[in-house]
């Protein structure tokens, strides 16, 4: 087992990056906006569960396999932009809606499911993965696998918990706008502008960490 001392400097580390701006709380941010509380709840899910993903890829090796191959950080970003970039083109096809309420099971789904493909298909995630949790794992401690695990399930928590904060917040946005069709509009078009500008962010991304 992970001591607690190194567990508390782990929880700080995680709770400062997350306190920095990044591509995950404006995704969440700005879906709290357009789809409501729920929607924003929904996008810190679809990024907790792409977490948890890249803690098995982790703690299995895989992550430093695919970073071995150089092809892969290229082929994994313009996957995502391509992914965003057509995000961006499906919001602004839509029609707005006054209604903040309007977000069925379906389209939650589908929000959740464009917040896990928008983190697994950015290659600084899986790099993060595989050089921010290596650091606080002892060699003493047990099997590395096991402590690569642990710390990737509080890291998901912990992120988890931030992000469905920042889903509600911004679920508090969309009431407070949502008077006007012109500010239905101005929703539409922010979301938009969102995915477009982590397109272009994630296209001109550096290859280190």
């Amino acid at each position: 087992m992970i001591d607690l001392a190194t567990l508390a400097v782990f929880s700080g580390s995680v709770l400062l990056l997350l306190l920095s701006p990044g591509p995950n709380m404006a995704f969440v941010i700005s879906h709290g906006v357009s789809y409501g509380w729920r929607g924003g709840v929904a996008a810190g899910l679809g990024i907790g569960v792409a977490d948890l993903l890249l803690t098995a890829l982790t703690a299995t090796g895989v992550t430093a396999l695919v970073a071995s191959w150089p092809p892969a950080f290229d082929l994994i970003r313009y996957a995502g932009v391509v992914y965003l970039l057509w995000l961006a083109f499906k919001t602004l096809q839509k029609k707005p809606s006054l209604d903040t309420a309007r977000v069925e099971r379906v389209r939650l789904g589908g929000v959740f499911m464009r917040a896990m493909l928008n983190s697994l298909l950015n290659p600084k995630a899986l790099l993060f993965f595989m050089v921010f949790l290596p650091q606080f794992v002892k060699p003493e401690a047990g099997p590395i696998a096991l402590q690569l695990v642990q710390l990737g399930l509080l890291l998901t928590l912990i992120a988890g918990v931030f992000h469905a904060v920042l889903g509600i917040f911004g679920g508090a946005i969309s009431r407070f706008f949502a008077s006007s069709e012109k500010t239905a509009v101005l929703q539409k078009w922010g979301l938009a502008t969102v995915l477009t500008v982590l397109a272009v962010r994630l296209a001109l991304m550096p290859r280190t960490v």
